[in-house]
């Protein structure tokens, strides 16, 4: 069956939202594609360590070629959602036939302990999209200190570190784990960037002192500092003398502050580990110990924006547990856990189904599925709605959101290209949106 005649949005113009656009257009579908920032790829433009230009590039040669197809239409700068341009219900008053959510885990999870709100306590992923250069973040001020703690032990803690000790080039980094150091998450190529600080001396004396809990549980010590070394062999040479270190067993308790309200030690909780219904779980002591630092780093995942307007349970957006449209027995159906009912016409996608689950592979494989669920039902549909698309992008207009179409996204790149060009730099990005807009001979109101 031929979709032309079907219009979809997407709201979010990431990974999941662009190769979903793309299936989508392939059968024939007209697709208005909705993005909160003015330039597409989500995390793969905005999460990508900034130095990794020929992946970057490559990334963007492929969104550059989907959002060449003509049923594509590219909406940016427009936020949809309760605060937004446009809420999401307000989508279908427009003619839409389904709409799919792509917008990514917008929001960022704590573990809500005292100090949180102290100066110097920062999430991964506003520092992330800070030197990353996402407006607003771009512009924001956070106060980095020489002594950093990173609490989480996954690939962002190794981005972090990759700043901290190669750019920032501070005295000391020390990454803490909840539980022992066979459940490090990174991988060793991320490692390959910050090995050469790593303090091995202190590495050695903290598994030992991990050793007989490992071991009562089944975990083998020298394994897993193996593990951990995986990617010193090929590390890049030191650039500063930071000293990258790991405190495992520890549960952060409280964040504890000087007279300045500015963080300076964080108190934690000392674990044992032990084995439950098959599965190894940290579990207290009983003691305590406090770190000196001066600026804390959380990096233990995201979760989704509420202001959506999606229902949510367990810190996701719910999905149908009996979906229509099943892909590979994944549901991508939003649903109302209240009522009991499907969220009819209303797809979801990405880390929006699913947050922090991989990156650009495991998104593009997820809008892509969540395209054939929507074509799935689309299939049911006897005639398509109609879609009123004049009247949305001038109600957009309206409410005083300037619109970014494919046409101002060249001349953008070309103006960044330019300015890459005259200074010598491998990359050039506006900082902020208004900058973005003046390069793109269009104005904010």
């Amino acid at each position: 069956m031929n979709l032309e005649n079907f219009h979809v949005a997407v709201i979010g113009a990431g990974p999941a939202g662009l190769y979903g656009a793309q299936e989508l257009a392939k059968t024939g579908a007209r697709v208005a594609l909705f993005n909160r920032d003015i330039k597409p790829g989500g995390l793969a433009e905005y999460g990508i360590y900034p130095d990794k230009h020929k992946m970057k590039e490559g990334l963007r040669a492929q969104f550059e070629k989907i959002l060449a197809l003509p049923n594509i239409e590219y909406l940016g700068n427009v936020t949809i959602g309760n605060h937004g341009a446009l809420s999401l219900r307000e989508l279908f008053d427009f003619g839409f036939d389904a709409v799919l959510v792509t917008v990514g885990a917008q929001g960022t999870k704590w573990l809500d302990l005292p100090g949180e709100q102290l100066r110097g306590v920062y999430h991964a992923k506003d520092l992330v999209y800070y030197y990353n250069q996402l407006p607003p973040f771009s512009t924001g001020q956070f106060e980095i200190g020489k002594n950093i703690i990173i609490i989480g032990v996954g690939n962002v803690m190794m981005d972090m570190a990759h700043w901290l000790v190669r750019d920032l080039q501070v005295d000391t980094v020390t990454a803490l784990a909840r539980r022992g150091p066979a459940e490090v998450k990174f991988d060793k190529k991320e490692f390959e960037t910050v090995g050469a600080n790593l303090d091995l001396v202190a590495l050695d004396a903290e598994i030992e002192r991990c050793a007989p809990f490992m071991r009562a549980v089944g975990e083998e010590p020298d394994a897993a500092r193996q593990q951990i070394l995986a990617g010193l062999p090929r590390a890049l040479p030191p650039v500063s003398d930071t000293r990258l270190r790991f405190y495992f067993l520890a549960s952060p308790l409280k964040l504890c502050g000087d007279a300045r309200g500015h963080v300076a030690a964080l108190q934690i909780e000392n674990n044992k580990l032990v084995s439950a219904n098959g599965a190894i779980k940290a579990k207290s002591l009983g003691t305590f110990h406090e770190i000196p630092c001066d600026t804390v780093i959380f990096a233990i995942g995201d979760s989704i924006d509420p202001q959506l307007g999606l229902p949510i349970a367990s810190g996701e957006f719910v999905k149908s547990p009996a979906p229509r449209f099943p892909i590979n027995h994944v549901s991508y159906e939003a649903f109302d856990p209240q009522t009991e009912q499907p969220l009819d016409r209303i797809f979801i996608a990405g880390w929006a189904r699913q947050a922090s689950d991989g990156l650009v592979g495991i998104a593009r494989k997820d809008g892509i599925n969540a395209a054939h669920a929507i074509r799935a039902y689309l299939e049911t549909r006897a005639a398509p709605r109609g879609i009123k698309l004049a009247e949305l992008q001038e109600k957009i207009q309206q409410r005083g959101a300037v619109i970014v179409a494919k046409a101002a996204l060249r001349r953008l790149a070309d103006a960044e290209r330019a300015v890459a060009r005259a200074r010598q730099l491998p990359e050039y990005k506006f900082a902020t949106n208004p900058e973005m807009l003046a390069a793109m001979d269009l104005v904010a109101k």
